[in-house]
């Protein structure tokens, strides 16, 4: 067990967990499972009301992260701005990819969903499937967002449509 990979974090400390986005460190326990005793992160969703417990030596293999760098959030920014990539594959495909990104934590990748998935309102309607994905990389990259720059969620979500409303013109 490496024991050096758990300290990079702390109780109190806000995570991403890749299949979940931001969530807060509220307590490290041990517990025993099937006769072994494990040392867990407790990690707490507030807005899905979620707790997941997570093995302090798997923190790092499962892909648990630390915020990004507020550079990391600015080139998150200048993705949005791009002009969206379609690509001509089945949607089935696409969705598949989409999921991966953001389900990857990777909140470059997630930028890049909620980039290529955005609709303006003189644009074709989205089917439903669409909007779930957008919606769901939306959220992950504005509560990222959030809790780096330590402001409300409605903050970063106006910093977020700002942004890709000021592109809106050139997309279209």
């Amino acid at each position: 067990m490496s024991k050096s990979k758990k300290l990079d974090f702390r109780p109190n400390e806000y995570v991403v967990y890749p299949a979940h986005g931001v969530g807060q460190i509220v307590n490290v326990e041990e517990q025993e499972i099937a006769g072994v005793t494990l040392e867990l992160f407790v990690i707490s969703f507030e807005k899905d009301k979620m707790t997941l417990r997570v093995p302090t030596n798997k923190a790092i293999e499962v892909g648990m992260r630390s915020l990004a760098s507020s550079d990391t959030v600015d080139h998150a920014m200048r993705i949005l701005k791009g002009k969206a990539k379609v690509k001509r594959a089945m949607w089935s495909r696409r969705a598949q990819e989409y999921e991966q990104k953001i389900n990857s934590g990777d909140l470059l990748a997630i930028a890049e969903v909620v980039r290529d998935l955005h609709r303006t309102d003189d644009q074709r309607e989205q089917s439903y499937s669409e909007r779930q994905l957008y919606e769901a990389a939306l959220e992950r990259l504005t509560r990222e967002v959030a809790a780096v720059a330590g402001d409300g969620e409605e903050i970063a979500q106006k910093q977020v449509n700002d942004v890709l409303e000021a592109r809106a013109p050139a997309a279209a």
